[in-house]
């Protein structure tokens, strides 16, 4: 087990810069000073939800008796809906928080930095590296640290972009969410159907 190539992926499916527009649309009503608090405040909350399922989540699922088939169809479920307000914003926002209101675990928490494709990915290398916990804790806050430096400068890319390009980008991801989200609940149900 590489623990390089491991926290590159889960970097990838943490997708910091896909969520980038989302977050700056969450946290834009906010004062600066309490944005980069409660941004924070629900990285270090993602963190510890990783890292719950990447030594719990076996005996989590088990007890609620969810198979992993079940977490893929319902987190391809969910990020379809999120995608698809993405591409079609309608005047409120897309995350269902009211203008001005904060965050608070859901949705930037969960399912954004520690979405389902994530800790589906996190059980999954669990039950394939039973007795390298530690290595896999290790590529988990590795990918995490990528991901919180991309969100805590999230004025850079803001700049950089402005907020046309913020709403392109946006809405390209939307699309690449509507295909990432259809692949995760048809992988669930040839899961399911395979079992």
């Amino acid at each position: 087990m590489e623990i390089f190539s491991i926290a590159t992926m889960l970097f990838l499916i943490m997708d910091p810069l896909g969520n980038l527009p989302v977050v700056l649309s969450i946290l834009k009503h906010l004062d600066p000073k309490r944005r980069r608090i409660v941004l924070l405040r629900e990285l270090i909350v993602a963190l510890l939800i990783l890292m719950l399922f990447l030594f719990a989540g076996r005996n989590i699922l088990g007890f609620l008796h969810v198979s992993p088939e079940t977490l893929s169809i319902s987190g391809g479920v969910i990020l379809f809906i999120i995608a698809i307000k993405m591409i079609f914003p309608s005047a409120g926002s897309i995350t269902g928080l009211a203008a001005g209101e904060e965050p608070y675990i859901v949705p930037m928490a969960i399912p954004m930095i520690a979405g389902p494709s994530l800790i589906a990915s996190l059980l999954l290398l669990s039950s394939q590296y039973p007795d390298q916990l530690p290595e896999l804790a290790l590529a988990v806050f590795l990918a995490w640290v990528g991901t919180f430096f991309i969100l805590m400068f999230y004025g850079f890319f803001h700049k950089i972009l402005g907020e046309r390009g913020l709403k392109a980008i946006e809405r390209l991801m939307g699309l690449l969410l509507v295909m990432v989200s259809t692949q995760m609940f048809l992988d669930g149900v040839k899961s399911y159907m395979a079992s």
